[in-house]
Order: C-alpha cells, then structure tokens, then sequence
C-alpha cells in the first residue's frame, strides 16, 4: 500500500512515522508513506496557500489551485482521494478494515478556518474522526493512517486485530498478565485454568457484558 499525505506542516509526522509498529511496516516495505507539502504546488510568487473567505468571515481559507495540482500530480487509477473534515463520515473500526485493502490513499489534511468549498470535488470520501475541532487535519491523518496500517496483512498478526474493540459492535474482553496477584487484585481464575473452551466463553461474556455497561449502542446495532 502506499500512502500520501497532503500537509502544511510534514515535520508533525516525524514521530509517530519513526516508531513502533509504522516504522516496522514502512522498513519492512508493506507500506510506502509520502508528505507533501502542497505550499510547493503554490503558483502564487510568496508560496501563498491560503486567502480571506467571499462574504466576509474570521480567518484564512484554504485554495484550490495548490491542492488541486497536487493531488493531481499523485492521482493514478486505483488512487481514493480522502479528505479529513469535521462534517466527513464518523470513522468506524469496519472503515479501517475496508481502507487497509486499497492500494493507493492520498489524504488531504485541512487548516485554518476551513478550505474552499471546491476542494470536495477532487475527493471520494469525506472522514471525520469525532464531533470535534482539532487546528488541522493532520493529527486525525495520523489516526487514519495508523489504524489502517496496523490492519494491512503482514505488519501484525491477523489474531492480534480480530478481536479489537468494536469488531462484530463489541468492546474487547479484559485482559491480564503476571502477577496473578497485584496488591489483592486477582486474575480470574478460569484464565489460568487451561480450559480453552471455557476462557472463550468467559471472553465472549466479558466483551458482552463490557459493551452493555460502556456502549450500550454499539448493541443496538
């Protein structure tokens, strides 16, 4: 899979792309990720990517033009073109799953006060990862593209995903380690019984159980 991301500030990323599961992904050539500063598209003599809105209005707006070259420039044909928005779709665990099979995302992070209207025409699908304002789109971009990356077969063990959080509209089931006992909290004891059987039942009970009480309309679907 390969993976572009549209930004104003590429310097963001340079954490969370150097550590951990990405890193491993990117070294082991199972994802390819690319930032692209799109003031470099900017046909404007000061690099200038941003203006004041028609009909008046605090902050900057967003233009067409360097964004609009820019994608163009990454596009090929099995390319999804995403947008990261406040009023996009709200992210599901199930979209992660679906995205992790493409072959080519470009993901255009927003800024300022909002973008040209215009700029929606260039993209397939419009994603929001909750009912909130972040100053950019660039941390819900990293969301993304960790949840998508850790999804693609190879980079961790399928087991390790199948039974994460709102898969099948459940919560996880509790887990626990060594010490069996820690300051008088136990670990139940049908976990260290060894009936497989029985640890699946528990699990299941457990998830269920979990959901009513955090997310009860995860249930309802």
């Amino acid at each position: 899979m390969k993976i572009d991301i549209l930004t104003l500030f590429p310097e963001m990323f340079e954490g969370i792309f150097s550590q951990s599961i990405i890193k491993r992904a990117i070294l082991d050539k199972k994802v390819e990720i690319n930032l692209h500063n799109f003031r470099d598209y900017s046909k404007d003599p000061h690099h200038k990517v941003d203006d004041t809105p028609y009909g008046g209005g605090s902050g900057m707006v967003l233009t067409c033009q360097p964004i609009f070259d820019c994608v163009e420039a990454l596009k090929e044909d099995d390319s999804l073109v995403i947008l990261m928005t406040p009023d996009g779709i709200p992210y599901k665990q199930q979209m992660a799953y679906d995205l992790s099979k493409k072959k080519h995302l470009i993901i255009i992070c927003g800024h300022y006060e909002g973008f040209d209207e215009r700029i929606r025409s260039l993209c397939d699908l419009e994603i929001s990862i909750g009912d909130y304002v972040l100053t950019g789109g660039e941390l819900a971009s990293m969301v993304l593209t960790d949840s998508i990356v850790r999804l693609i077969p190879g980079v961790i063990e399928t087991s390790s995903h199948q039974n994460d959080s709102f898969n099948n509209n459940l919560l996880d089931y509790p887990t626990y380690t060594k010490p069996r006992n820690f300051r008088g909290m136990e670990v139940p004891s049908v976990l260290v019984n060894g009936d497989h059987k029985k640890i699946e039942e528990y699990r299941k009970e457990e998830s269920i159980k979990r959901t009513k009480e955090r997310r009860p309309d995860l249930l309802e679907k």
